[in-house]
């Protein structure tokens, strides 16, 4: 217990610091300050303590233990740059369908996805990691088309080109939607 106390909680501001300093180069700072804060409320940090294992999130041991993972479906519902967030009831379908992100959420969860792939990949991450994570469920994850389309841009450009051009793209990106 103690270890996945110190374990979750050390992972957790390790993500956080990564993704507010990619947030402060992508022109989104207070995006970052903000970032994950519901992980320290009762419902997600108390299975990431309990499922915590170092190498991938507690969600995925929670899941697999309950079915389902009550700290994800707390989490997606409190935090915008998950495209998961960003799904509605389409009255006419009487289906749930995507919504398109707005660029700062997308902003962020590129930060978010960047920082993650650092975090579980450790000394062995590149800059292609995170488009490698996408590519595994491109098919089947529920995400606007649009949305999909600029994350992957954004990923592309960073696996191919490097941070700088990524973050250059992701500020020129925000500054457009400005307009």
């Amino acid at each position: 217990m103690i270890k996945g106390f110190f374990g979750h909680l050390g992972v957790v501001m390790r993500h956080r610091r990564r993704v507010i300093a990619h947030c402060k180069k992508a022109g989104i700072f207070w995006r970052g300050l903000r970032h994950d804060l519901s992980k320290y409320s009762p419902t997600e940090f108390l299975a990431g303590v309990k499922y915590y294992q170092g190498f991938r999130s507690p969600n995925d041991a929670q899941r697999e233990d309950n079915g389902y993972s009550a700290a994800w479906m707390h989490h997606k519902g409190r935090n915008r740059h998950h495209f998961e967030y960003w799904t509605d009831y389409d009255a006419k379908t009487k289906q749930i369908v995507p919504i398109e992100m707005p660029k700062k959420y997308v902003a962020e969860m590129f930060c978010d996805r960047l920082a993650a792939s650092k975090i579980y990949n450790g000394k062995s991450y590149t800059d292609r990691e995170p488009l490698n994570y996408f590519f595994k469920a491109k098919g089947v994850r529920v995400i606007h088309p649009a949305t999909s389309d600029l994350l992957e841009h954004l990923l592309t450009l960073l696996a191919n080109e490097g941070e700088a051009a990524a973050f250059s793209a992701v500020r020129q990106m925000l500054k457009e939607d400005k307009g």
